[in-house]
């Protein structure tokens, strides 16, 4: 730990709390920050960090990944998609493919990418075939994919759009009347494009702390001081923590392009339902490459619920800050890494993937009280 970073660590050990404060950090890049640093070993017992809904493979709606799933298997395409997404689990019968990764086995061309150029190039090695680009994340994922398109691509290149905004959730959990925390530490990779203002609301409405962080263990440190700070002394406002990156206004070039390519929606989130103005789908101007609008639906209705998680997975409560990780009746017992039931056991910003790594592998879904909400 840094000298920095322990000063900013004996000044929140100084902090004089009326009470117990629940923090909820957004973003999983900082999940995994707080987990793998140990900080939440080393902060005073009066300060609980609760992980949020951060994680866009986690939350990506059942009914796109298996519309991905049934276009690979059933048209003569080609589907990329990040990486995380190939292991994402659908509910279907043991006997159908569960996930892309194995849609691949079953014959699907199916190939994993690490930037929306990569779907480009595949595209113009293979003019001749349909590339599906099944293009899922939050504003910092989707700015690229706007941009691509921007630039312009070759016409067999169509997109399968599962973009969200990362805001929108918080305000749903505020606007629910027992949010479950006190204070907020927002994500600085979003901020960075979209701007801190974002995150405004937090505190001008519900009247909540709320700071921007990066990822180094000194900036999530010196956010948790402010939103303590701010939640000790009464003065909940909008700190940005993270300056060397976040700019007032944000990337105003991508977020032109996102405005531009994209129009915003109300979008599904898995396990949690439909959230107002959350989500991103193409634009007229763009429709040439749209694969929902260009190649069969295999969109099925019912898989529209709030339950889509698989049975006994608690990932949707995971991803509301509901329970921690190890909570769930399923954590680590059957659901791990190299065999996730529930998408947060997926990525490598989902919470209980997070937590595995970590080594925090007790579950403890027997035991758990329920959680008392804050405020």
């Amino acid at each position: 730990m840094s000298e920095r970073a322990r000063r900013l660590l004996d000044a929140i050990r100084a902090i004089d709390l009326p009470r117990k404060v629940k923090i909820m950090n957004v973003c999983g890049g900082h999940e995994r920050t707080i987990s793998h640093a140990g900080l939440r070993g080393v902060l005073p017992p009066g300060i609980e960090m609760i992980p949020g809904p951060g994680c866009p493979v986690c939350i990506c709606p059942e009914e796109d990944v298996y519309e991905a799933i049934q276009l690979a298997l059933h048209e003569p395409v080609t589907l990329v998609a990040f990486g995380d997404m190939l292991r994402v689990p659908v509910n279907v019968p043991r006997s159908q493919p569960r996930s892309l990764e194995q849609a691949r086995a079953a014959g699907g061309d199916i190939r994993p990418i690490a930037t929306p150029m990569e779907a480009v190039r595949i595209a113009r090695e293979q003019p001749d075939r349909q590339v599906v680009f099944f293009a899922a994340g939050f504003e910092t994922t989707i700015a690229p994919v706007a941009a691509m398109l921007a630039e312009g691509v070759p016409d067999n290149l169509l997109v399968l759009l599962s973009g969200r905004l990362t805001w929108p959730a918080v305000a749903l959990l505020l606007e629910s009347g027992t949010p479950g925390f006190d204070a907020l530490i927002a994500p600085g990779h979003v901020a960075t494009v979209m701007g801190p203002e974002e995150w405004e609301f937090v505190a001008d409405k519900h009247g909540i702390p709320v700071a921007v962080a990066g990822f180094e263990s000194e900036s999530m440190l010196a956010a948790m001081h402010s939103v303590l700070r701010q939640f000790r002394d009464g003065t909940p406002k909008l700190e940005n923590c993270y300056p060397s990156v976040v700019r007032p206004g944000g990337n105003p070039i991508a977020r032109d392009i996102l405005k531009r390519v994209l129009n915003v929606v109300d979008a599904n989130w898995r396990g949690i339902g439909t959230i107002t103005g959350s989500g991103f789908a193409l634009s007229p101007e763009y429709h040439a490459h749209d694969a929902r609008l260009q190649l069969p639906s295999y969109q099925d209705a019912a898989r529209k619920r709030v339950g889509q998680m698989p049975p006994g997975c608690d990932c949707a409560s995971v991803v509301l800050g509901k329970i921690y990780p190890n909570e769930c009746r399923l954590f680590g017992n059957p659901c791990v890494p190299r065999r996730p039931i529930g998408p947060c056991m997926v990525s490598d910003e989902g919470a209980c993937r997070i937590w595995w790594s970590s080594g925090l592998r007790e579950n403890k879904a027997e035991d758990r009280p329920p959680r008392a909400e804050a405020g």
